[in-house]
C-alpha cells in the first residue's frame, strides 16, 4: 500500500513525499532509519484519479485530468530539470537530497506531481533509469543516459548529456520554425489577398464596368468570372481544399507507398531537401556521439538515434543499417549502401570505428552538419522572399491590369456620349 507522510530531519526541515509499505509502522520505521520523524501519515490518494479530484477544492481540479504518467510536458522543462539535476549531482549532492530540492523548488503542478512519484520510488528502491522509463514526458534517450549513467556511477555525466541533447534539439526546433515563419507568413497572405480582391474588391469594379456598358478585354473577363464563381461557389473551393487535405493526410498515414515516395521525394526537393537532410543528420550524428560517449552501446545509440528520425524514408535506411550491424556489418558498410548518406559521413564513420573515436568523430560530424543546415536553412529563406515576391507581384499585377484597362475604355464611352 502506498502511504504519504510528512517527515522532519534533524535540523527541523519538513519533507513531504510517498512511500510503498504494508502498515504506519513500517513508514515510521523507513523514516526513522533515514534520520527522520513522522508528523503525519495517510494513505495516499493519486491526485489525477476520480477520488483524487473529489479531495482537492473545485478550483484546483484539473478538468479531464489523465494519469501523470501519460501527460507529455514540454521539452524545456525536462531540460531544466536535467539541468538542475546535473548541477546538483556535480556539486557532490545526493540522488535523494536532489529530489528534495527539486521538489521544494518546482512551481509546475504536474512537474511536481512527477517528480513526487520519482522521489517516493527511489526511496523504495526503484532505478531512477527505471522510474524515468515509467513516465511519457521524458524521452527515452534521456532514460537510456541514466541507465548508463547508473551503470558507470556518472550520473552527473548523464544529466549534462541529457542536458545537451535537449538543448540542442530544441535549438534545431527553433531555428527550422523561425526559418519558415516568413514563407508561411507569405503564402497566408498571399491567399488572403485572392480571397479579398476576389470576394470584395472586384465584384464593385465589375458593377460599375456593366453599368457604363464598356467592352472588357480577355485578362478582365477571365479575372471577373474567377470573382464571380469564388462569389457565388465559394462553398465548392472550401469543400476542394479540404478534400485535398484529407485525402493528403489519408495516404500519408494509410499508404505506405505514398509515404515512402514523399519521404524520398522530400529529401532530393531543390533547397528544402537539403535543409531536411542536413539537419536530420546533424541530429543523428549528435544523438550517436553523445550516447556512445555515455557508454551506451552502438546498436541501442542506432536504434534511439532511428526513433528520433522523423523521416520515414531516413528511418527505414536506418533499420537496414541496424539490422546489418546486428549480423557484424561495419557501420560505415552498410552507410555507403544508402546516397542520402554522403561520403564525407562514411569516411568519417569508418575512420571512427577503425580508430576507437567513434564519438569524437560523430561530434565532429555533428557540428559539420549544424553548420550546413544553418546555411541551408539560410538559402531558404532568402530564396523564397524573391520567389514570394514575384508571385505576390503577378497577382497584384493581373489584378490591376483587369481593372485599369477597361477603365480607359469607360472613359471613352463617356467621351463619346460628350
Amino acid at each position: 500500500m502506498k502511504y504519504s507522510y510528512l517527515a522532519v530531519d534533524s535540523k527541523s526541515k519538513k519533507y513531504r513525499s510517498e512511500m510503498v509499505a504494508d502498515s504506519r509502522d513500517e513508514v515510521k520505521r523507513k523514516l526513522a532509519e533515514r534520520g527522520m520523524t513522522a508528523i503525519e501519515i495517510s494513505e495516499a490518494v493519486d491526485p489525477s484519479s476520480a477520488a483524487g479530484q473529489e479531495n482537492l477544492p473545485w478550483y484546483q481540479r484539473d478538468i479531464g485530468a489523465k494519469d501523470i504518467h501519460d501527460v507529455v510536458l514540454p521539452k524545456k522543462k525536462v531540460l531544466t530539470t536535467m539541468n538542475q539535476m546535473g548541477i546538483m549531482m556535480r556539486s557532490g549532492i545526493s540522488l535523494a537530497m536532489a529530489m528534495e530540492v527539486l521538489l521544494d523548488t518546482e512551481g509546475d503542478k504536474q512537474m511536481k506531481r512527477i517528480l513526487t512519484i520519482i522521489s517516493s520510488e527511489l526511496y523504495n528502491g526503484v532505478p531512477l533509469s527505471q522510474s524515468f522509463a515509467s513516465f511519457k514526458t521524458f524521452p527515452e534517450i534521456v532514460n537510456s543516459l541514466v541507465a548508463a549513467g547508473e551503470a558507470n556511477g556518472r550520473l552527473d555525466m548523464a544529466f549534462e548529456n541529457a542536458s545537451e541533447i535537449l538543448h540542442r534539439e530544441i535549438t534545431l526546433a527553433s531555428k527550422i520554425k523561425s526559418a519558415m515563419m516568413y514563407p508561411i507568413f507569405l503564402i497566408v497572405l498571399t491567399v488572403a489577398m485572392i480571397i479579398v480582391m476576389s470576394m470584395f474588391v472586384l465584384p464593385s469594379f465589375a458593377s460599375v464596368f456593366l453599368a457604363f456598358g464598356s467592352d472588357l478585354p480577355l485578362i478582365s473577363k477571365m479575372v471577373m468570372a474567377f470573382s464571380d464563381w469564388m462569389v457565388a461557389y465559394w462553398w465548392i473551393a472550401l469543400i476542394i481544399v479540404v478534400a485535398v487535405v484529407v485525402g493528403f493526410r489519408y495516404l500519408l498515414h494509410h499508404n505506405e507507398a505514398f509515404a515512402m515516395w514523399l519521404a524520398e521525394f522530400l529529401l532530393k526537393f531543390p533547397i528544402i531537401g537539403d535543409v531536411m537532410r542536413n539537419n536530420y543528420i546533424a541530429r543523428f550524428c549528435n544523438i550517436m556521439a553523445t550516447l556512445t560517449d555515455a557508454g551506451v552501446s552502438i546498436l541501442r545509440a542506432l536504434e534511439l538515434a532511428r526513433d528520433v528520425v522523423s523521416n520515414i524514408f531516413l528511418k527505414d535506411c536506418l533499420n537496414q543499417i541496424i539490422e546489418d550491424v546486428k549480423i557484424g556489418t561495419p557501420i560505415n558498410v552498410s552507410m555507403s549502401h544508402y546516397p542520402v548518406f554522403d561520403s564525407i559521413l562514411v569516411s568519417m564513420v569508418r575512420v571512427g570505428e577503425e580508430s576507437g573515436m567513434f564519438s569524437d568523430a560523430m561530434h565532429k560530424m555533428a557540428d559539420l552538419y549544424q553548420e550546413q543546415a544553418d546555411e541551408s536553412t539560410k538559402r531558404l529563406t532568402d530564396a523564397m522572399t524573391p520567389v514570394m515576391t514575384v508571385i505576390v507581384a503577378g497577382i497584384v499585377g493581373i489584378v490591376a491590369v483587369s481593372i485599369v484597362t477597361p477603365m480607359f475604355g469607360m472613359y471613352s464611352v463617356v467621351a463619346e456620349s460628350n
